[in-house]
């Protein structure tokens, strides 16, 4: 049973106890991305994220590593488009001890100059290694295909000009314009009680930053095309099509055509372009979704003189999608592979507290699994062929990384 509450400060904290379990997850979750920046401060939220690793009043850096390491424990973080998070995942008897050192983190990082400066040089190579591996940046190519100018086709790493920007002001000033308490999830989920949630508010109800309501303009789906060479051994596409944002009713019917059109192994376009013409190694979809808007893509790899079939070979699979829909396998399989993937990934305290912190953090509520199920089994056919005609209208967007 998923038990929420909020502090007097506007801070929520969700818990899910899992008893069968010897685990305990716990996130801070934040609600600013890359989408909250700026042309100037592109990337201060992934940095910001690396700066919360590098000391605080009482812990050095390698203090805070070996304060995980040494109880077999693991720490770290990721920034999405929207959102950043901070974890811990420890055995259930160094609970209390996970969250007082996240917390240190989180309320008592000392940004210092020299480590600013070092982490720097960190997340340049960072940004390098990510541009040497064209099969990862062709999906932020494509982002800027399909949303432009917009914050969300801005890449999440930002650019090397824009990080030797940051300063200890302004990691600071970022932090007070979004990390406040109404825009914070704490999210625990593992072998742990509801009484967890009162020795989390102490660590939180004394944060009294002023809160902030995030403004945000609704991005355009402009299907540009973007192509860059490179010196690579394979032709990198990826094709984007306008999606749904995350609290439409019909994502159940997106995620039913996602698994019938790239992803699996027995999807359309796994079959037809890597089983039957063997045009490719890596193949697949993926819906995204945000806010307010969703992309919905398609990746693929093959040779460059290959690229035109390939490119020929995905639009007649779409064309074929949206002219016979689906079968009645593939929409009764689609459906059962959708609810096992559900129901295994419950079986993780991470997934778990992933699940709740962006759930809480992004729908504001919480499903159970027969409530998942049920609007899974709820979609007909009505609902999936609305879903076709309206993202394969013939707008799409479009990112190659050519040899």
């Amino acid at each position: 049973m998923i038990e929420t509450y909020t502090c007097k400060n506007g801070l929520r904290i969700v818990l899910e106890p899992v008893p069968t379990v010897r685990s305990v997850t716990i996130g801070i979750w934040v609600l600013t991305g890359s989408r909250n920046e700026t042309d100037e401060n592109n990337g201060i939220s992934h940095f910001l994220e690396h700066m919360f690793f590098k000391g605080t009043n009482k812990r050095t850096a390698q203090q805070i590593a070996e304060s995980f390491d040494s109880i077999g424990g693991q720490v770290n973080a990721f920034t999405s488009k929207e959102y950043t998070c901070y974890y811990a995942r420890v055995l259930d008897t160094y609970k209390e001890h996970a969250l007082e050192v996240l917390t240190d983190m989180f309320f008592h990082s000392t940004f210092p100059d020299d480590e600013i400066e070092r982490e720097k040089n960190v997340v340049m190579e960072e940004i390098k290694m990510y541009e040497d591996t064209p099969d990862d940046h062709v999906h932020d190519l494509l982002a800027k295909a399909s949303f432009g100018h917009h914050s969300l086709g801005r890449s999440i790493l930002g650019t090397e000009n824009q990080l030797k920007s940051f300063t200890k002001k302004s990691l600071v000033d970022y932090m007070d314009t979004f990390y406040t308490p109404n825009n914070i999830v704490v999210s625990i989920a593992g072998n742990v009680d509801a009484s967890f949630i009162q020795e989390t508010e102490q660590y939180f109800d004394r944060f009294n930053r002023k809160n902030s309501i995030i403004q945000r303009e609704k991005p355009t789906f402009v299907h540009d095309s973007i192509v860059k060479n490179k010196e690579t051994e394979q032709a990198h596409l990826c094709l984007g099509f306008n999606g749904l944002a995350v609290q439409d009713p019909l994502i159940p019917s997106m995620m039913i055509i996602n698994s019938v059109l790239g992803g699996g192994m027995s999807s359309r376009l796994f079959q037809e372009i890597r089983e039957k013409r063997g045009l490719a190694y890596s193949v697949y979809s993926y819906h995204s979704t945000y806010l307010d808007s969703g992309l919905l893509a398609i990746y693929a790899g093959t040779n460059r003189e290959q690229l035109h079939t390939l490119k020929t070979t995905i639009d007649e699979t779409i064309e074929d999608l949206v002219t016979n829909g689906l079968s009645d396998k593939e929409f009764s399989n689609s459906k059962e592979q959708l609810k096992g993937n559900i129901m295994l990934s419950l079986e993780s305290t991470n997934s778990r507290m992933s699940r709740n912190g962006r759930n809480e953090l992004l729908l504001r509520r919480h499903r159970t699994l027969d409530d998942i199920i049920q609007e899974i089994d709820a979609v007909d056919r009505q609902m999936i062929n609305h879903v076709i005609a309206q993202t394969f209208n013939g707008e799409k967007s479009e990112a190659v990384i050519t040899p």
